[in-house]
């Protein structure tokens, strides 16, 4: 079995320190490679990468900014943004460009590492400091993205309607599933119903 190799993102070298040593501790034949920034990811690190650990504040291109290059050298490769901000907007803009998850640097250490088990796994997470609750509330997008899949469209289908990637609308409705604590479309499309989301 291949090793799992994951790439952290961050400036500030505690705080990845920390995050290897947790890593270390939970997947002790994972391959960790570090930068402190969006260009030194760029040039430095290994062709072959798991997932992508992302920092939102850096220096030069930030987290956002980021996702764009990293997934243009690694499309297949999921993101998972880490940020001390409680905004809904980063994480809508992050998931726009198509980071597969996001988690507060709040958060303790086992549950970030748990969050970058499950964005392994291909399941999506979006904590938000001080709490449980997946998100604040669903971004633009992701109301679209729920009216439609209410109509019964599949991903290819809303993926046409809304001029986006597969793969990005994918993100989205693992993010909506995450939002209303569900694990299948027929009970995203009741709970939505049972919350007034939609009509």
């Amino acid at each position: 079995m291949t090793d799992t190799r994951i790439l952290i993102i961050d400036d500030h070298d505690l705080y990845r320190s920390g995050l290897r040593a947790a890593l270390n501790a939970s997947m002790p034949n994972a391959k960790i490679f570090e930068a402190g920034s969006i260009d030194e990811a760029m040039r430095g690190t290994a062709d072959m990468l798991d997932v992508i650990v992302l920092d939102i504040r850096l220096p030069g291109l930030n987290g956002v900014e980021g996702i764009t290059p990293l997934r243009k050298k690694w499309p297949l490769v999921p993101v998972l943004m880490l940020s001390s901000q409680n905004d809904p907007e980063t994480v809508g803009l992050a998931l726009e460009r198509g980071a597969a998850g996001f988690v507060s640097k709040a958060d303790a250490a086992d549950k970030i590492v748990a969050a970058i088990n499950l964005t392994l796994r291909g399941q999506f997470t979006a904590s938000l400091a001080g709490g449980d609750a997946p998100l604040l509330r669903l971004t633009p997008r992701q109301c679209e993205v729920l009216d439609l899949l209410c109509q019964g469209l599949t991903n290819k289908l809303i993926a046409r309607r809304l001029m986006l990637s597969e793969n990005t609308v994918r993100v989205h409705v693992q993010g909506i599933f995450g939002f209303l604590q569900v694990t299948s479309r027929s009970e995203a499309i009741f709970a939505a119903r049972s919350r007034g989301l939609i009509g």
